[in-house]
């Protein structure tokens, strides 16, 4: 259909742009789940009246999530060089973009874990702490499990915002649909491949959001 629609774009290297941005996208969204994860819980923990309180260690976390969400992902990628060049071997390539992606999103993430964590009822909590429950008790069977439809919407807008990332690390050379409208539409001027990998990243964010909403309401007991 997009030969047809196209015929100036390459089919092989649609296929090719398209699963390089599958693959950064879906190890970025695993990364970020991770350590967003660890980020809101310890935003979370340690705020005031909570189970791990302690202002220092809040005001570092908390910086630490507002400065990388403050500068602009072009900018970090920038700035990741010298990292992403001793962790992956190479600043190029769909891999060397992991590392900006992860960062950048994570500290997204987290400020929603928090925001997920917080809207969760305080009656819950402290009735697990009276029938004496450990802290990883109330963080495994109580926090997590509470807010998992915050959680999940919340990646959905991040992983969402990712596919963009993406794009904007093609810019770099660091492959994808974002590298190939760039590199093959944009500079040679044609215009086909632009428009053509703009509609393989709109079907793709559709999809993802698709399953994000399905996840939600399925887990969602309200």
């Amino acid at each position: 259909m997009l030969e047809e629609l196209f015929p100036n774009v390459i089919p092989e290297d649609l296929w090719e742009a398209t699963l390089e941005t599958f693959y950064m996208t879906s190890i970025a969204i695993l990364g970020t789940l991770i350590f967003g994860i660890l980020l809101g819980l310890l935003l979370f923990l340690t705020d005031s009246g909570n189970l791990w309180q302690n202002r220092f260690i809040n005001f570092i976390t908390a910086t630490i999530v507002n400065v990388f969400r403050a500068i602009p992902f072009i900018i970090l990628i920038l700035l990741l060089f010298p990292f992403t060049d001793f962790l992956i071997g190479t600043i190029r390539g769909w891999k060397a973009a992991l590392p900006a992606l992860i960062f950048g999103a994570a500290p997204f993430y987290a400020r929603l874990v928090e925001i997920g964590l917080k809207e969760i009822d305080k009656g819950v909590i402290e009735a697990a702490k009276t029938m004496g429950a450990k802290t990883h008790t109330i963080i495994f069977k109580v926090l997590l499990p509470e807010s998992m439809p915050a959680l999940i919407s919340g990646l959905t807008v991040t992983g969402i915002a990712l596919i963009g990332y993406t794009a904007i690390a093609g810019i770099i050379g660091a492959g994808g649909l974002g590298d190939l409208a760039y590199m093959k539409g944009f500079q040679r001027r044609d215009f086909d491949v632009v428009l053509a990998c703009t509609i393989l990243i709109i079907v793709i964010v559709f999809i993802f959001q698709y399953i994000g909403d399905t996840l939600s309401k399925l887990i969602d007991k309200r």
